[in-house]
């Protein structure tokens, strides 16, 4: 291929990131490109399309959740260029930018690209380059700046849960949890918390799981507190938008801001934060009064439908009542809920895929339920579906019992009372646990027992949980911190040991059902091989417990009685062992390498073969999809339209329109919430409603489809979409304040502060303002996202709703100077 830049140069960078070697070594030396992967070709920095002879792999995206499929073009060992795949169902032959921005995450000159143990003090970001045997060595042994994990399991005499495990999303996050489980620990956080855990759990226990909308079909839509059309591109969006502005369906949003969502809409009402519960109940109110309901369906499918009923009306939850509350005209209250019931069952009430808003969430989630059950239109075209699943074969993991591993840590209410439910911090405690309730107790020392070490993969607390501040301190106090990542974060720049994790194109990962209307299994398969010393998280998790596990099983020996009692009694009667035997047979189901003794590809073509046969695992190697009948039902019907499935084929309806619930019914009145101190049917409260004290603003957040958290902050082709975040001002306010397009402004709270330029406009209101996410990070090791706009999480303080412990994100109130 024609070079313009070489490879080395383009991995050459000022970079901060500090790695010392036997003697000062300078970083762009260490970081620069490497010899091998330079003898396959230079590269230049935006790679071009060459039109030679090139390999055609298909892959999944995993620049955001959606996971849509591409096809890769190699042209002498460098990827040059990701088209989309047109035979995935979820993605119908789209790509976004994320999407295609993938190269560059592939070729991001700032990448980890070694393993490395601290050198410095926590958060200085020095580092000592190693290898990946001194890596693992190092967090069994430890160094003289920090105890491995062998001293810790020694002194905690084999208390597994000693060790806290959390992970972001990703297909590979099932292989680094089969490591959690194999290990022993109860303490593991994700990104639930943090994301949907309010969403997902409200529609599950009211409807039995999280649905997805069918846009393709619906008639009439609400998107509340949703922001499809900027926040994430997919074709499910496309499939909404296409057939709303005079095409069909009607869309009306409700939304703080005037979002592109908004733009698009057929009407957009400017809702008060925090106050989407009273817009909901006041719709059911008009709903129950009105009878517009759907009464055959709910006579056969609700329980508690009389309570709920009663609750309703007795609190009086009107429109007009609705008004002064959320700022939302009765009128228009009155008119959404009758043209809801008229286009059902083809209306949706869209569920929402974001982060919980305030500390009402869990019963906004759970009335948006209700009300949507009222209508009919659940497990039904244009409704609410929940899809269906393609099974896959199991792969065996590892769960011994470690007699004196900890359940997890959790602080108990002595005396539980109102409002809570035996647990201080929430009423209930999730799989995906709370990050803030987690992170507050360790640093309040309100554990039940140590927390000395912490794994993490592909997950950024620094940036991705409320009060950085605390979270900083957090890391500085934890023992032992390992990262496995492909970026130097600011989560890395506080690790003990850093284990390099290649990116998604270099990789193969788990092989994964997608469920819906047409369902798939589709399969990441690897492009080009790992670049430097980066390896997949398999390879990573194998040396690693090749290093770990048999030293580890000694110290189990010395302290778990049961073992003790096994190896003593094994062999005692007819079949004598030696002591060797004995303890390599109890050995066996500790050994933690067990789980990843076969390679990614090994796996997912057993999990394949043992349901589907040769022929779908030949399909996922050379399409990277699966679908029964895909060869007869598959079919291109325009340029850039095709079928996946007939249309008698989709799975509208799984449960015969019944809710997935045990019951099979939507559950309005849920007595046992009640026993863990929550509100067993969605109320309001006086304390929802929206207060912002003078001279003082809501703080709001969100997403942008350019940008994936922070995962993305660095990728330069996306920052030439998007440079920074700008703070959203109401422009009469800003006039007041004398503050102009691009000002700099400082936004603090009792948390913290950020400083970011300033946007003023009309699309918000005048008591709050608004900032993207993602932004704002202090890794001087990242040369695009250092401190590159504002980082909403340095100010937005750690509150949580009551029920799962969830962070409210929209609880916050701050102040603005112009600086």
């Amino acid at each position: 291929m024609q070079v313009e830049v070489s490879r080395r140069k383009f991995l050459q960078g000022s970079v901060a990131l500090s790695i010392i070697g036997g003697s000062s070594v300078g970083v762009t030396n260490l970081l620069a490109g490497h010899g091998e992967h330079e003898a396959k070709g230079e590269l230049t920095v935006t790679t071009k399309t060459g039109t030679g002879e090139a390999k055609e792999i298909a892959t999944l995206c995993e620049m955001c959740v959606n996971k849509c499929a591409a096809v890769a073009r190699v042209e002498n060992g460098v990827v040059t260029k990701l088209n989309p795949n047109p035979l995935f169902p979820k993605s119908k032959n789209m790509l976004c930018p994320r999407g295609n921005a993938g190269i560059q995450a592939l070729y991001d000159p700032d990448r980890l690209k070694f393993p490395m143990i601290r050198v410095g003090e926590k958060g200085e970001g020095k580092f000592k380059r190693v290898s990946w045997e001194e890596a693992y060595d190092a967090i069994l042994n430890g160094t003289d700046k920090f105890p491995g994990m062998g001293k810790i399991l020694e002194e905690e005499k084999d208390n597994r849960s000693s060790f806290l495990f959390c992970a972001g999303e990703g297909m590979a996050e099932h292989t680094f949890k089969t490591f959690f489980s194999a290990f022993g620990s109860s303490n593991w956080l994700n990104h639930a918390s943090l994301c949907l855990q309010t969403v997902v759990s409200g529609y599950g226990v009211t409807l039995g799981g999280y649905t997805a909308a069918d846009l393709e079909n619906a008639e009439y839509i609400i998107m509340a507190g949703a922001n499809r059309a900027e926040a994430i591109v997919t074709p499910d969006t496309m499939d909404g938008f296409k057939r709303t502005k005079g095409r069909g369906a009607k869309l009306i949003c409700i939304d703080p801001r005037f979002t592109n969502t908004a733009a698009k809409a057929d009407k957009w009402l400017a809702i008060n934060p925090g106050t989407d519960l009273a817009f909901v109940l006041a719709l059911t109110y008009v709903v129950l009064t009105e009878e517009l309901y759907n009464k055959k369906y709910v006579a056969e499918n609700f329980n508690g439908f009389d309570e709920y009923k009663k609750s309703v009306l007795d609190n009086k939850y009107t429109p007009e009542w609705a008004e002064k509350i959320t700022g939302i005209r009765a009128k228009d209250i009155y008119q959404i809920a009758r043209d809801f019931m008229a286009h059902a069952p083809k209306a949706v009430y869209y569920p929402g895929r974001r982060s919980t808003f305030a500390n009402n969430d869990f019963q906004l989630r759970r009335a948006m339920a209700i009300f949507q059950g009222l209508s009919g239109g659940i497990d039904t075209k244009g409704g609410l579906v929940f899809g269906k699943k393609l099974k896959l074969g199991k792969h065996e993991g590892l769960e011994p019992i470690y007699a004196r591993a900890e359940a997890r840590a959790v602080d108990k209410t002595k005396i539980p009372k109102k409002g809570h439910a035996g647990y201080s911090d929430c009423a209930v405690v999730s799989g995906g646990g709370s990050w803030i309730a987690w992170r507050n107790r360790f640093l309040e020392g309100r554990m039940p027992y140590k927390v000395r070490g912490m794994f993490c993969y592909k997950h950024n607390p620094m940036m991705n949980m409320p009060n950085t501040e605390k979270t900083a301190q957090m890391l500085k106090k934890m023992e032992l911190v390992v990262t496995i990542d492909t970026m130097p974060s600011d989560t890395v720049m506080y690790a003990d040991v850093v284990l390099p994790e290649c990116t998604y194109l270099e990789r193969t990962d788990p092989v994964k059902t997608f469920g819906g209307i047409e369902p798939s299994i589709a399969q990441r398969n690897k492009v080009v091989d790992p670049m430097f010393e980066t390896k997949p998280v398999m390879d990573i998790m194998r040396g690693l417990t090749e290093k770990i596990s048999k030293p580890i099983f000694e110290i189990t020996k010395k302290y778990d009685e049961d073992v003790q009692e096994e190896l003593a009694n094994l062999g005692d009667g007819e079949d004598k062992k030696t002591p060797a035997q004995k303890e390599e047979e109890v050995y066996a189901e500790f050994d933690l390498t067990k789980p990843f003794e076969h390679s990614q590809e090994e796996v997912n073509e057993h999990m394949v073969k043992s349901v589907y046969g040769e022929e779908a695992v030949k399909a996922l190697k050379e399409h990277g999809v699966f679908y029964p009948n895909m060869d007869k039902f598959f079919k291109q019907i325009s340029v850039n339209e095709h079928q996946y499935y007939p249309e008698k084929e989709k799975a509208y309806s799984v449960n015969g329109g019944k809710p997935k619930t045990h019951s099979q019914k939507v559950e309005c009145n849920l007595p046992n919430l009640a026993k863990k101190g929550v509100d067993p049917m969605p109320i309001w409260k006086d304390e929802y409603n929206f207060s912002v004290p003078e001279g003082k603003f809501r703080m709001l957040t969100g997403r942008h489809a350019q940008f994936t958290q922070s995962g993305t902050s660095n990728n330069a082709m996306l920052r030439d979409l998007i440079y920074e975040n700008y703070a959203w001002i109401n422009r009469r306010v800003a006039e007041e304040k004398g503050i102009k397009f691009g000002d700099t402004l400082e936004i603090s709270s009792r948390t913290g502060k950020t400083i970011i330029k300033a946007y003023p406009t009309e699309k918000v209101g005048p008591q709050t303002i608004f900032f993207v996410h993602g932004f704002g990070e202090e890794s001087e090791a990242l040369t695009w996202a250092y401190k590159n706009g504002g980082n909403d999480n340095a100010v937005i303080e750690d509150v949580t709703e009551p029920v799962y412990g969830a962070a409210s994100m929209h609880e916050t109130n701050v102040e603005i100077r112009r600086v």
